[in-house]
């Protein structure tokens, strides 16, 4: 089934000093969830995950029923939302929904890549919901082990509202580890770039050396090995 298109358009000012209407980012709609459940599909989770990028700390998903009657306000692909907009959705969602989570470690990611680390830790976060879903919506076009069918969603969570959900707990969950490990680990800057490659933290890497919490599977942390070596 085709999702309608959400997409949002709104007037700016153009250089002429004349209104033009401009294409918005597409909004996450309950459609998706809502036709599935009239077929008999109930209940649809939506699964999305946190990480995949960065050169340390672990890979987060999260599997996220939203309550048809009491979907939280405001819900959106994590990414386009601030980070007290997150921080405050999370906890609604906490409140209303029914929430898995599973958390691929580094040395998962070492051992067997992140993208296998990725698709283990959306099992394990399906697993963890309290009963089995009826339909499982996925984010991207890879499909992990599932007991229930599953579905993949490309861009899913700017378009299903319960991937949207699962990416926001998926991100608010691996920051918060991530300033954790901030605490423990000072000057690397954890707590601001949450372990992406940024200018800071390979500046952090060369100083400083690698924490048991990077990635050595990952290309710029050998590289920083090899150096520390060297020295």
């Amino acid at each position: 089934m085709a999702l309608s298109d959400s997409t949002k358009s709104k007037l700016i000012p153009g250089s002429d000093g004349r209104a033009a209407r401009v294409q918005t980012r597409p909004q996450p709609t309950f459609e998706l969830e809502s036709a599935e459940m009239a077929l008999g599909r109930a209940p649809v989770a939506g699964v999305d995950e946190a990480g995949r990028g960065p050169w340390a700390g672990p890979v987060v998903a999260a599997a996220v029923i939203l309550d048809p009657a009491a979907i939280p306000p405001g819900l959106n692909d994590s990414k386009a939302m601030t980070p007290e907009a997150r921080e405050a959705a999370f906890d609604v969602i906490m409140a209303t929904s029914r929430v898995g989570v599973g958390i691929g470690d580094v040395a998962r990611i070492d051992r067997d890549n992140i993208l296998a680390a990725t698709m283990w830790a959306m099992s394990e976060a399906v697993r963890a919901l309290a009963f089995t879903p009826g339909l499982v919506l996925i984010d991207g076009n890879r499909l992990p082990a599932s007991a229930c069918p599953a579905r993949a969603i490309v861009k899913g969570d700017a378009k299903c509202l319960s991937i949207a959900a699962a990416s926001i707990i998926a991100k608010v969950t691996r920051d918060r580890i991530m300033v954790a490990l901030a605490h423990d680990h000072p000057g690397y800057g954890f707590e601001r770039h949450k372990g992406y490659g940024v200018p800071d933290h390979q500046r952090a890497l060369a100083a400083l050396g690698v924490t048991p919490h990077h990635r050595r599977s990952f290309r710029p942390v050998q590289l920083a090995l090899k150096l520390g070596d060297g020295l």
